[in-house]
């Protein structure tokens, strides 16, 4: 039998290895379905083709470090993998580059009622139970498997342990959120927020982290008597900024300043020149307010209803008169129209 695969001998070095250990070689063999990497001496091991990136590369001769992932294969082999070993090299590298207060990414991999722990490679992570989230957690157990952030509140790479906090770096954020927010805010900015509450008088939407406010009244044109006829909890929504209060910090906004309203389109149904039946339904000291038969509203200054500057219009137009105007003006945006007297 060749001795480089005599599984007597492979048999008496098995003693001295683990699962995880990592161990410096080269690839002496290369086959279709993978390589015979020596880790030292007469011992060799197996690199499945799938465990490279780009298996059509890797060349006899070449040097690199693995990891023992299986003590044993079907042909007596040691399995070992390069690209763990990657991982768990670069692991330890981003290890030893943090220091208090830097920001890290990792995956919980137990917990108990003390908090939750995970490893960055070589590193052992604490996050304790009070760091965990500025909200209660009724189970730790649940948060087995998800990744999360946070940052270093103490370090001992003497004896490679990382303590952080998790609810640290959301302050962080939130606060950083909170900055940009209130730099960047302004009347008539159109924000996205999700309501997160809904109240008789109205809904609490959080904009960017943000608590703002839309009043039930402006919701909607149309009469409601809740806000969950226009709006639920956990949608996200489009809203009009209408009002600032920055030493407060309050927000009002508008869902329904950014829906056409009733007058605007009522006004686009006329045009100017167009020629109505009106009353008068209100005198001012320089004109009157006309409405016409479709509900329009609008202004008869003196000036369009005589050329005789001496008159107050009082004298031209009475209260509840029906009389006939033209259009000479119409503006969208402020919904507003003027007449002439006819």
């Amino acid at each position: 039998m060749n001795e480089e695969f005599n599984l007597e001998n492979i048999e008496k070095t098995f003693a001295s290895y683990k699962k995880g250990q990592l161990f410096d070689g080269v690839v002496v063999i290369k086959r279709e379905d993978g390589v015979i990497f020596n880790i030292g001496g007469k011992n060799d091991a197996f690199i499945a083709k799938e465990d490279f990136e780009e298996f059509n590369d890797v060349k006899i001769g070449d040097r690199f470090k693995v990891m023992i992932t299986n003590m044993k294969n079907d042909e007596g082999l040691i399995e070992v993998s390069k690209s763990q070993a990657d991982s768990l090299t670069l692991a330890n590298q981003n290890a030893q580059k943090l220091k208090l207060g830097s920001k890290f990414s990792f995956v919980v991999t137990n917990s108990n009622n003390s908090g939750v722990y995970s490893k960055l490679g070589d590193y052992g992570i604490f996050i304790p139970a009070s760091e965990v989230s500025s909200h209660f957690v009724k189970d730790f157990k649940s948060l087995i498997g998800k990744q999360f952030e946070a940052i270093v509140t103490e370090i001992d790479k003497d004896n490679k342990n990382i303590v952080g906090s998790i609810k640290i770096l959301l302050e962080q954020i939130k606060q950083s959120a909170e900055t940009m927010f209130w730099s960047s805010i302004f009347i008539n900015k159109i924000v996205n927020g999700r309501v997160k509450k809904i109240m008789p008088y109205g809904a609490f939407v959080d904009v960017d982290g943000v608590d703002c406010f839309v009043h039930i009244s402006n919701l909607s044109y149309q009469r409601i008597e809740n806000p969950d006829q226009v709006v639920s909890v956990g949608e996200s929504y489009n809203f009009k900024v209408i009002e600032l209060d920055r030493e407060n910090k309050k927000v009002a906004l508008s869902k329904k300043a950014l829906e056409e309203s009733p007058k605007t389109m009522t006004l686009k149904a006329i045009q100017e020149g167009d020629v109505f039946d009106g009353e008068v339904i209100k005198i001012l000291k320089f004109g009157a307010i006309i409405k016409l038969e479709n509900g329009v509203t609008g202004l008869l200054h003196i000036s369009n209803a005589t050329q005789d500057n001496q008159k107050q219009i009082y004298e031209i137009v009475k209260l509840d008169e029906k009389i006939k105007v033209q259009v000479l003006a119409i503006d969208l945006e402020e919904e507003k129209v003027s007449f002439k007297l006819l």
